[in-house]
């Protein structure tokens, strides 16, 4: 066995939107997104409700693939992820059952996520990440100090500077973003600087690059 990136998410407060069939059918087309695009080494799956759950080869490509769920989501609803590092195993293909360290400490990175999230002076946290001990993997103090920043970040952004946000990371050009917002390249410039989105591109790159 070796390990691997593991991710556990879940919506947050998705029993009280409105139209849940809605949520879900969204929910369920952008985990298919991200499997084709991101090719995870265990595809993202939904489990039970609104949880769902896949591994990565590096820790980097878990942090930004979760990411990108994450905003593609941000117009219905929010989302939790705990990002493991540790061995897996696989109990039974069909259905597919999983067991190990590396799903152990994902369980435990989100209820640490979500119960930081439920004290005021860290309410944006929605990303965490814990290594299994003794499978090395990247230092968990300098991985989670970068996603504390970057989910405080993301929480003030509006939704229209949340797709600017994903414009930049599709690599669009300003004016490509502006044309598709209907807005003008100087507003896209101005969101950029004051809502502080080249900052979340740039460090969503340098995690990407954590192995």
């Amino acid at each position: 066995m070796s390990a691997v990136a593991t991710v556990i998410g879940d919506l947050v407060a998705s029993r009280t939107t409105s139209d849940r069939a809605r949520v879900h059918e969204a929910f369920a087309d952008h985990i298919e997104v991200i499997n084709r695009e991101w090719q995870p080494v265990t595809p993202l799956r939904i489990t039970v409700g609104d949880e769902f759950q896949g591994a990565f080869e590096t820790v980097g490509a878990a942090i930004q693939a979760a990411f990108r769920l994450r905003i593609a989501l941000a117009p219905l609803v929010d989302i939790r992820h705990g990002i493991g590092w540790g061995e897996t195993s696989v109990l039974r293909d069909d259905p597919r059952v999983e067991d190990g360290e590396g799903w152990w400490v994902a369980r435990a990175a989100i209820e640490t996520a979500e119960d930081a999230a439920s004290k005021a002076a860290s309410r944006s946290v929605r990303t965490w990440y814990q290594p299994a001990e003794g499978a090395g993997g990247p230092d968990p103090a300098a991985i989670n100090a970068a996603l504390l920043s970057r989910d405080e970040l993301f929480s003030r952004l509006d939704l229209s500077s949340v797709s600017v946000l994903s414009g930049m990371l599709s690599a669009m050009s300003q004016k490509a973003i502006a044309a598709e917002l209907d807005i003008t390249p100087s507003a896209v410039s101005q969101r950029i600087r004051r809502d502080g989105i080249a900052v979340i591109v740039r460090a969503d790159e340098l995690m990407g690059d954590v192995r």
